[in-house]
């Protein structure tokens, strides 16, 4: 099967000419799998989408054109209304955000004492740290005074989630810069719970070079030089 080990970018799909020649050609939307509502996009261009398959097909169909160009994954879900980001929003996202990388860290390591493959062993050794520590706040709709004062007693314990989840996203490639399609999956999977993330994402590219590095990712989070 010439199609076998032949990779196609999202949205197009292998196809072997009479020739038995395989090229990639655009995904039809119309013969995506089926989807379960909770598979549901929504695109940039605010329109909900079965899925991945049918939003990516109808982009590469739309290659070219300035309606393609732009359309892109928002979200995961069905569209619904965003609310606007506050200047006081933003300011307090970081205290939420830093607090929910550490217990995802605190999840993985929880997990790895059944079925290990969620941290590597240099991983769990700095997980292990924070996990054992009694001073540690443990994961709740917590004020924002409380993460506050957390953050300026038990500072030691955010610097490495927020360095892992960088690492986690820098992968394709790994450069030590994160571009919009690193952010993506991260951004489009909390959009619909955290409304602010678009704008602290756009605000932490300090130079606007449509990158964000490390130093300016770790100055959105308050880490220290």
């Amino acid at each position: 099967d010439p199609c076998r080990n032949f990779h196609c970018k999202r949205g197009k799909v292998c196809h072997v000419d009479k020739h038995g020649k395989a090229s990639c050609v655009c995904q039809d939307p119309a013969a995506c799998p089926s989807t379960k509502d909770y598979e549901r996009v929504c695109g940039t261009d605010n329109k909900t989408y079965d899925g991945t398959c049918q939003l990516f097909g109808t982009k590469c169909q739309l290659e070219g054109t300035k309606m393609g160009r732009q359309l892109h994954l928002d979200y995961m879900g069905a569209c619904k209304h965003i609310p606007h980001c506050t200047d006081y929003e933003v300011d307090q996202f970081p205290l939420r955000m830093r607090d929910w990388l550490k217990n995802i860290l605190m999840q993985y390591y929880e997990r790895d004492m059944n079925t290990s493959g969620f941290l590597t062993e240099k991983q769990r050794s700095k997980v292990k740290k924070i996990y054992q520590n009694d001073k540690r706040l443990m994961a709740g709709d917590h004020a924002v005074e409380l993460l506050l004062h957390d953050f300026e007693k038990n500072y030691h314990m955010y610097v490495y989630p927020v360095h892992w989840q960088f690492h986690q996203l820098d992968q394709h490639p790994v450069d030590r810069l994160l571009t919009h399609s690193e952010l993506a999956p991260l951004r489009a999977s909390l959009v619909p719970m955290e409304h602010c993330i678009t704008r602290f994402f756009q605000e932490c590219d300090g130079d606007q070079d449509k990158l964000v590095d490390l130093k300016e990712w770790c100055h959105c989070f308050g880490i220290k030089k």
